[in-house]
């Protein structure tokens, strides 16, 4: 693993979020992710997904500012900065976020295997 394959798989996260791409979702996020939401919330990969499958969630714009990328044996640990703009459950929202997620390495390629993200106040 390399931090190049770290930024190509959120590449492939990015895109999924902003087209409510289940499938790829699916396929990124581990089957025991565990995620705090900046609400505070501990999201799992069902609650996440389920969030898309009602349309709850709808990104519009997704800016991200890669911050630090750290490889530790089968474990790539990303920190990074993102302008989100969309709507959740009608709402609409615009605001900068910080995550931090975990990407391991399995025999079926590189999954999120745990993360946080808090809003930034500017």
């Amino acid at each position: 693993m390399t931090k190049d394959d770290i930024l190509n798989v959120e590449n492939e996260l990015y895109g999924a979020i902003l087209n409510s791409d289940i499938t790829k979702l699916d396929e990124l996020l581990h089957a025991d992710l565990l995620f705090i939401a900046p609400s505070g919330q501990v999201i799992t990969k069902e609650l996440d997904l389920q969030t898309y499958r009602d349309g709850a969630l709808n990104v519009t714009e997704l800016i991200p500012h890669v911050e630090n990328i750290k490889i530790i044996d089968n474990l790539g640990v990303i920190a990074l900065t993102l302008t989100l703009k969309g709507n959740y459950k009608g709402d609409v929202f615009s605001a900068n976020y910080r995550y931090i997620r975990f990407w391991k390495m399995f025999d079926d390629g590189l999954k999120v295997v745990g993360g946080s993200g808090t809003q930034l106040v500017v």
